[in-house]
């Protein structure tokens, strides 16, 4: 019996201190700037820069059938499946287009431009320049599955109509975790409006 809780005690301290390393290292990641312009009790409203994304287009629709495909594809490219070889940082959030197919991005790192960034070596990676914009923003904690990101959807949807905002029908899902994070886990819907 001894044994087996001084086993369980190093699993949760090990458990423990790589959730810690994960969050420690989440703080040092560049992530798509905004500035607040607007807080409400349900959502936000935002305005972005213009910025230089990598992007896949897929055929799949849906968080669940699209994320690990598109995930990998991009995570390949800029961990080194390049002309180059060249590994680029990652950044934060993983933006994913929710349309009736999806168009998943990374946000390049502002220390690029196009012109910098090797070529691809799969031919669905493209270079797409997000103009700058103004959106309307609400999180939620957790994992993100396909029933709670249309669930955050239509609460933004029915506080915007509540507030008279107009918007467009240009949402997206924004992830800002690794899958293997446990604590402090954010996920965002977004609308331009």
């Amino acid at each position: 019996m001894k044994i087996v809780t001084i086993v369980l005690v190093v699993i949760t301290l090990a458990f423990t201190v790589v959730q810690l390393y994960f969050i420690n290292a989440q703080r040092n990641i560049e992530t798509y700037p905004y500035a607040i312009k607007k807080k409400y009790k349900q959502f936000e409203i935002r305005s972005y820069e213009s910025t230089l994304f990598t992007s896949v287009k897929l055929s799949t629709k849906g968080y669940k059938n699209s994320s690990s495909e598109g995930f990998a594809i991009l995570a390949g490219y800029i961990f080194g499946n390049n002309e180059k070889n060249e590994k680029i940082a990652m950044t934060s959030p993983v933006s994913m287009s929710l349309e009736d197919s999806t168009t998943m991005m990374f946000m390049v790192p502002r220390k690029f431009n196009k012109d910098m960034l090797p070529k691809p070596n799969q031919s669905g990676i493209k270079f797409k320049e997000e103009p700058a914009k103004t959106v309307a923003a609400i999180s939620f904690s957790g994992w993100a599955n396909d029933a709670k990101i249309e669930k955050y959807k239509q609460h933004l949807k029915a506080a915007l109509d509540a507030e008279g905002i107009k918007y467009s029908n240009r949402f997206y899902f924004f992830g800002y975790n690794a899958p293997y994070e446990v604590f402090n886990r954010k996920n965002e819907i977004i609308v331009e409006l």
